[in-house]
């Protein structure tokens, strides 16, 4: 797979609390170049994106962002409002205090609610993988997949790890066929995205890979 088959499968993503937006306009005009998937971006920033961008790059963003801890109409307001300020992608943190106390059934009303609000434009769920057990991951899979969400995504790249081989290995045998895989946290390399779209991920999430 050369580089750009590849570019076309990744979120160019610049998610710090300390963006500019000469760095976001920046990133928006490597998608441009490079033809990334989308270009993936703090909520605040949307609009200002959308108004450059037109529809030239889709715009993802990120809710409940990065702990996940948000209440379900937090997170079914911030998907609307991203929405309507010209966001295509929605990346969600699921919340994690549901699956310690194995709430399944209130995470999956949760995904569901927040994918009802999405309506055509696609929703990626982050499970955060570093944090989970393996029967958790599993638990997970089975979940995001009956949710009716597009993707499962591994990491925020906020916490402990990112994306590893082995979890892209199992979230594919555990998920729904329809449901896609995202990878994202510490994928700095071409080599390394690679990897990880040859073991089961859709999409790669990175923040550096053309500057490689």
């Amino acid at each position: 797979m050369d580089k750009a088959e590849i570019l076309k499968k990744v979120d160019l993503s610049l998610l710090s609390p300390t963006a500019t937006s000469s760095e976001i306009l920046a990133l928006c005009d490597k998608s441009i170049a490079f033809r990334t998937a989308c270009v993936c971006i703090p909520p605040s920033y949307v609009p200002f994106a959308k108004q450059y961008l037109g529809d030239r790059t889709p715009i993802c963003t990120v809710i409940g962002f990065p702990n996940g801890y948000n209440t379900t109409a937090a997170k079914c307001a911030e998907a609307e409002d991203a929405i309507k300020n010209g966001a295509s992608e929605i990346d969600m943190m699921a919340n994690l205090t549901y699956v310690k106390n194995r709430k399944y059934e209130i995470l999956l009303d949760e995904i569901r609610r927040v994918k009802e609000v999405c309506k055509s434009q696609i929703l990626k769920v982050i499970i955060e993988t570093c944090l989970l057990t393996e029967r958790e991951k599993k638990e997970l899979c089975s979940i995001v997949s009956d949710s009716g969400a597009d993707f499962i995504k591994t990491s925020t790249g906020f916490s402990t790890a990112g994306a590893t081989v082995s979890d892209i290995v199992l979230m594919r045998k555990y998920c729904s066929p329809n449901l896609k895989i995202k990878a994202a946290g510490g994928i700095k390399t071409f080599y390394r995205a690679e990897i990880m779209l040859g073991s089961g991920a859709d999409r790669i999430g990175a923040s550096n890979l053309i500057d490689e």
